[in-house]
């Protein structure tokens, strides 16, 4: 009778065993990102980032304050309150961890710790006059900053190991050529593989190349292509995604291998764009912030984070 039962059951459980192999995966598959990343109502954003894994920051044009979420989950809260008259645009971490920003209408740029928010410097490149440090990018060697209304990059040199210098210690470098176009609302900005910066130019529609060392500029050859409401700028290797705003468009833009032209290859657009500020890469997707420049920011409007196919 025992062997019997053997016989009988053994097989069985061998069976089920053999059907069961690699269930729990195919049970529980793992839960996609979100799509659209609510932030909080009245939050008026502008600059956005990725840090460490799927770690998001959006800063505040309104007042200054940083959000900090997940871009696996969805969720967050404002790691570095806002401050009525102190508003943030572009933000960036460096190889270090370390996040920056451009303080817009203040003339100035900060540096904090991402974990805590503390701050850990501050540059005033102006008296806050007739000024709107609008983006940044940071190489090895130094971070630049644009000014939307003055015809300059700001630069703060980095020390050994990335060290950071002294509060005094940046320079104000004149641009010269297209870069230097009266009114063109210089804005978002990435550093060129060839070693050229690229600024996009809101007002004009233009690309320009800049050189680091002297300020000297050259227009990015598009083909005729216009980026009007251009604002932020995402480089990896040589695919460009210029964001545009107002135009409710990201231009997908192929370089050439001399870093001097390129080919737009398409537009992504849809309903889920609404005033793009600017955005940041992870894996496959763009994830874009909506600034919804197009309606009047109160307590109650909304804002989110969205994502889009790279």
């Amino acid at each position: 009778m025992h062997r019997l039962f053997s016989l009988l059951v053994v097989p069985l459980l061998a069976a089920a065993t053999v059907s069961t192999v690699g269930a729990p995966a195919a049970a529980h598959p793992s839960k996609p990102f979100p799509a659209r990343i609510a932030l909080p109502d009245g939050f008026t954003p502008e600059g956005l980032t990725i840090g460490h894994g799927t770690t998001v920051y959006v800063g505040s044009v309104l007042d200054g304050a940083v959000w900090r979420g997940d871009l696996r989950t969805g969720r967050g809260s404002v790691l570095i309150p806002g401050t009525p008259g102190k508003p943030k645009a572009g933000l960036e971490l460096d190889r270090r961890g370390r996040l920056w920003t451009a303080d817009f209408y203040t003339g100035g740029a900060s540096v904090y710790d991402p974990r805590t928010g503390t701050r850990l410097a501050h540059y005033q490149f102006n008296d806050g006059s007739s000024t709107l440090v609008n983006d940044l990018v940071i190489t090895e060697r130094a971070v630049y900053f644009t000014d939307s209304v003055r015809p300059v990059l700001y630069v703060v040199p980095l020390g050994p190991g990335g060290r950071l210098p002294a509060p005094t210690a940046f320079q104000v470098l004149p641009l010269t050529g297209p870069g230097a176009t009266p009114d063109a609302f210089n804005n978002g900005i990435v550093a060129l593989p060839n070693g050229d910066l690229l600024v996009a130019q809101m007002l004009t529609g233009q690309l320009v190349r800049v050189d680091p060392r002297t300020g000297g500029s050259g227009l990015f050859d598009l083909g005729g292509y216009s980026v009007d409401r251009a604002d932020g700028l995402v480089l990896r290797g040589r695919t460009l995604h210029v964001i545009r705003n107002l135009s409710n468009v990201i231009a997908v833009v192929r370089l050439n291998g001399a870093y001097t032209a390129g080919v737009v290859q398409r537009e992504i657009t849809g309903p889920q764009l609404r005033s793009p500020a600017t955005g940041d890469l992870l894996g496959s997707a763009l994830y874009v912030v909506n600034g919804r420049f197009d309606v009047e920011s109160t307590p109650s409007t909304d804002y989110d984070i969205v994502r889009v196919p790279a």
